[in-house]
């Protein structure tokens, strides 16, 4: 009985792709977004990026030399949640908020939950919302260098309080406010159309996000296409969705998962928008829907072929 049966859980066929390569491709999908930011804020912004990149790389490695573990760092999953909260702030915040908020992503979101796979939130947005909590608004920014050095409040700030229409152009190549990824939709759609072509993510999410968010914003500014654009354009939408939402670890695996994940961010981030206190939702609409995961999954999960059926 040499070709016995050998039972086991799935998955049963193993793509060959490996964790870092994944990850690799996402931090050459952020690259767009990390150059136009460092164009448009100046270095700066570059310095904001390493630190935080820098941070969470050396936490993890520190935490697994602590607790003897097998060291991670090669999965680079530790430098994209660096790239991810860098790209997510402001490029004048304190470089020791930035450590802060590294140590709090890598060590309290990650590793203590026993690392990559294990994590029941995302460990950059978690941080984003942890430094936003503890550190107040981060929604000033220096206006970009490229145009002007004074203050200025972000598109989507300039929207909602001071019901001022930015220009879709300035929009759409980042020349704004804000943090230093979010700015330019342009690097971040180039980034997309990366990830799509390598087939890391699907399109169910981003496009259930955005598209949730702008239908409710074209009914909510009286059916008015270029307003809802532009509710599209600004803020941290575009990376949100594109990025962090798409997570495979804390997204859900079926298709149809993928779209009620999609759907419920949108509708978060459009009622915190328009009715909350904070002028942006998207942080806390995914971190919310991030705990509904695995609620998600378990409605959605595909039925097991011959399951279900009336016992004898």
């Amino acid at each position: 009985m040499n070709n016995q049966l050998t039972l086991s859980v799935s998955p049963h066929i193993h793509s060959g792709r490996k964790t870092s390569r994944i990850m690799l491709d996402v931090i050459i999908a952020l690259l767009p977004a990390a150059a136009a930011g460092c164009i448009i804020f100046g270095l700066r912004a570059l310095l904001v990026l390493a630190v935080c990149v820098v941070s969470c790389v050396g936490f993890e490695a520190l935490f697994n030399l602590i607790t003897k573990r097998e060291q991670t760092i090669g999965d680079c999953s530790a430098a994209v949640t660096g790239l991810l909260l860098g790209l997510n702030l402001p490029a004048n915040i304190p470089l020791w908020q930035c450590v802060v908020g590294s140590l709090f992503a890598i060590i309290v979101v990650k590793a203590l939950f026993g690392g990559l796979g294990c994590n029941p939130v995302n460990p950059a947005i978690t941080g984003r919302v942890f430094m936003l909590v503890a550190f107040g608004s981060m929604t000033t920014q220096a206006f970009p260098t490229i145009v002007d050095s004074v203050s200025s409040a972000t598109p989507l700030s300039q929207m909602m309080e001071q019901n001022v229409a930015p220009s879709l152009t300035d929009l759409f190549l980042g020349l704004h406010g804000g943090a230093i990824g979010e700015t330019c939709a342009l690097a971040l759609l180039v980034g997309f159309a990366y990830l799509l072509i390598r087939r890391v993510i699907t399109i169910h999410v981003p496009v259930a996000f955005v598209g949730t968010v702008f239908v409710c914003s074209f009914f909510m500014e009286g059916m008015d296409a270029m307003a809802a654009l532009r509710m599209v354009l600004a803020g941290g939408l575009l990376i949100g969705a594109i990025f962090m939402a798409t997570d495979y670890v804390t997204s859900p695996s079926t298709a149809w998962g993928k779209i009620i994940f999609g759907v419920g961010a949108g509708l978060i981030t459009f009622l915190i928008r328009y009715f909350g206190i904070y002028p942006e939702g998207v942080s806390f609409a995914i971190l919310f829907m991030n705990i509904l995961t695995p609620y998600i999954d378990s409605w959605t999960k595909h039925k097991v072929f011959g399951a279900g059926g009336k016992k004898a």
